[in-house]
């Protein structure tokens, strides 16, 4: 893995922290109402895409636990789609998704750092 692509994944990883901060002590009514709070995890979810796509597809291939076309897809919804955005799959995203993508990272961090 070249250190550029060992940056994009702290940066992913980062940013996926960032999200679940910003909602942390709040639930899902609060999130609904709050434009500032859905601006700024959706921003932090662009940055996780947009990193994971400068990963090359043969570093994707050596880390199968992370379901890069899924979060690259992602990124490209919320930057071309903004006018069709489901709060909910935003929600689900910072809830269920980032806490595993987290997990994988960090593995994949503290190997590349050994």
């Amino acid at each position: 893995m070249q250190p550029r692509e060992q940056n994009y994944l702290l940066d992913m990883l980062n940013a996926a922290k960032l999200a679940q901060d910003f909602v942390a002590d709040i639930d899902w009514k609060t999130f609904e109402l709050d434009l500032m709070r859905q601006s700024a995890v959706t921003r932090q979810i662009e940055i996780v895409g947009e990193a994971a796509r400068r990963i090359s597809t043969e570093t994707q291939m050596t880390i199968p636990n992370i379901p890069w076309s899924k979060v690259i897809g992602l990124r490209n919804h919320l930057i071309h789609e903004y006018d069709d955005l489901d709060l909910e799959i935003i929600w689900d995203t910072i809830q269920i998704v980032l806490p595993k993508l987290n997990g994988v990272l960090e593995g994949v961090i503290a190997t590349e750092e050994s």
